[in-house]
């Protein structure tokens, strides 16, 4: 298998330790917790990429209720292993899950990857006012005091 990305949907395979490690390092979650790794993994679906040692080189997270919905998220590669395709298998292998064709909704945010999930369906909103969202740009870094983020709440 020397050379080979063995990918894994077994949650028992997963080093906490190291999807912290990679998602630290991605522009949308530095300075993320481990416990909040820790619990997003545990409610989630995810996928491992393994390397012929076992190291985990590639992670991906499909938050879901397996019925109607799902939020693709935190598709990462170790930078030393990207431009094989991990990416795209990690995301195969998700999306492949027998529940997945009778979700009526998945959705993903990217700044910079498009071409990695339009071969997958994934377009630009249709209907773009139709979607809100809370942002919380700074959740795992400096934060603002309580009063800056909501001050009617301190009435």
């Amino acid at each position: 298998m020397s050379g080979q990305i063995d990918y894994s949907l077994d949650p028992a395979r997963l080093d906490i330790h190291a999807v912290h490690a990679l998602l630290s390092s991605a522009y949308w979650s530095q300075g993320i917790p481990f416990g909040t790794v820790a619990k997003a993994v545990a409610q989630s679906c995810c996928a491992g990429a393994y390397d012929a040692q076992g190291r985990l080189v590639g992670f991906a997270r499909l938050v879901t209720d397996k019925a109607t919905f799902a939020y693709l998220c935190d598709v990462i590669v170790d930078p030393a292993m990207r431009g094989r395709g991990t990416g795209k298998a990690l995301v195969a292998l998700l999306l492949g899950q027998d529940f997945v064709p009778g979700l009526r909704r998945i959705m993903l945010a990217t700044s910079d990857a498009h071409e990695l999930y339009e071969p997958f369906g994934f377009t630009s909103l249709a209907t773009p006012a139709s979607f809100m969202e809370v942002v919380r740009p700074m959740i795992y870094g400096a934060r603002p005091p309580h009063d800056a983020i909501s001050p009617e709440l301190n009435e």
